[in-house]
This record gives structure tokens, C-alpha cells and sequence, in this order.
């Protein structure tokens, strides 16, 4: 859903794709802004019809009057036809195993069955605190999935930052799977640019300037919205 999904996978296309210019790369997503990105030779994008995530945590589709069910099985079916025509060699899925509504059951079973496709699970470092990733993890039976589906879990860190299979009590045979790639390189890959430069850009009014940094996909708005109100009623650039 969030914008650092999508530039994350952005960057590991680009990666790729530079390292060997005969690869190609097919980005599937459910983000629609996705389309919005510019891609480098090579790399193309799927984007899925879309879910909204409830403050609950619980999903519903987002524009079409479908049920979640009828939501997963057109995602699923979607995936599915783009994949058995592009034959991967590799997947890599992003943070959730089986899929926000478990849409990639049926997905990595065809890519398993086939036998020619290595399955990945990318994460970040940081998911959340380590109760409530345990807790999540146990309830959706994330490990069980990783163990049947996927060669290998690559966390986007360094572990003397943060080591995701201590912190999250990850058992052996998962650690195991782990790779740690280090953290991703924007400035590999796009032109770097002072903060001057940016700063001077926006035009902003002399005086101390106050930032927000809206993380977490959809739940930015109300930050901005709690955040922004105050000052701009005390007339503070932000």
C-alpha cells in the first residue's frame, strides 16, 4: 500500500536489472501510485485491484463491490496468469508470505509444483515491536509458510543494527533461511541531491522550519492532518 513498498521493490529491479541488462523484471503490486514511478529498461509493473486496510487491520476491496473472498481469487487468478506467462527464475514477495488475504497460496504452490522458480521473502529490518511481530507471525502461521514455500528470507539491514531473527525469536530452521543484504542504496542509482537544493526549491520563508515524516502507508494522512492543523494556525512553515 505504501510508497516504501513500492520504491523498495523499485530499487531491487534496478539493481537487478543493471547487473545484467538481459534480465527483466515484473513488478506486481496493489499500489496504484506505482504506475506513477519511472522504470528503467527492463522493468514493468502489474498493479492488482486494490485493498484498503481498516484501522481494525482487517481489509475490504477498495473500489470494487466485491467480498474479500471474491477480492483474493481475482488477485490470485490475476497473479497467477501473469506468472505462468513471464516464468520467473526467481520471486521475490514482500513482507507478508501468503499475501495480504492470502491470495499466494495457490500462487507458490503452482510455482512449487513447477519446480523452476526460487521463492524469496524481502523484509525490513524493523517490522513492528518484537511482541507484536511474535504474536502476528504465530497467528498467521508465518513460519509454517516460510518453511513450505520459500528457499530463503532476505531482511533489507545489517544485523549489528538490528538482527531480525534474535529480536523476533525466529526458530532455527527459519534463521537459517536468513540472508541480510545490508540496507539499499537510493544514491547507487539515482542522482543525488543536497539538501540546499531541495531547500531551495520549496521556497520556504526564513525562520526555523518544522519536518514530519509520515510513515506507515495509509495511516499518514491523519498524522499530517494532527500535525499540520497547529501550525499552520500558528503560521509555521512545515
Amino acid at each position: 500500500m505504501g510508497l516504501g513498498h513500492t520504491r523498495r521493490n523499485l530499487l531491487i529491479a534496478q539493481a537487478l536489472t543493471a547487473a545484467n541488462p538481459e534480465l527483466s523484471a515484473l513488478m506486481i503490486t496493489g499500489a496504484r501510485t506505482s504506475s506513477a514511478f519511472s522504470y528503467p529498461p527492463g522493468v514493468d509493473c502489474l498493479t492488482l485491484p486494490a485493498l484498503h486496510k481498516e484501522a481494525t487491520g482487517a481489509y475490504r476491496s477498495r473500489s470494487l463491490h466485491l467480498s474479500l473472498g471474491a477480492m483474493a481469487r481475482l488477485r490470485s487468478a490475476t497473479m497467477m496468469a501473469a506468472l505462468e506467462a513471464f516464468s520467473p527464475n526467481v520471486l521475490i514477495v514482500d513482507n507478508v508470505p501468503l499475501g495480504a488475504v492470502q491470495e499466494l497460496k495457490e500462487v507458490l504452490r503452482f510455482l512449487r509444483t513447477g519446480g523452476q522458480t526460487r521463492c524469496v521473502l524481502g523484509l525490513r529490518d524493523v517490522l513492528d515491536e518484537p511482541s507484536a511481530v511474535r504474536e502476528e507471525w504465530q497467528r498467521l502461521d508465518n513460519e509454517g509458510a516460510i518453511r513450505r514455500w520459500y528457499d530463503e528470507v532476505w531482511v533489507y539491514g545489517d544485523p549489528g543494527v538490528y538482527d531480525l531473527a534474535r529480536e523476533y525469536q525466529l526458530s532455527p530452521d527459519i534463521a537459517a533461511r536468513v540472508r541480510y543484504t545490508g540496507y539499499l542504496d537510493r544514491e547507487s542509482h539515482q542522482r543525488h541531491t543536497e539538501a540546499e537544493e531541495i531547500l531551495a526549491r520549496l521556497e520556504l520563508p526564513a525562520g526555523p522550519v518544522v519536518v514530519c515524516l509520515a510513515g506507515g502507508g495509509q495511516d499518514g494522512a491523519e498524522l499530517i492532518r494532527a500535525f499540520g492543523g497547529p501550525l499552520f494556525r500558528l503560521g509555521r512553515p512545515a
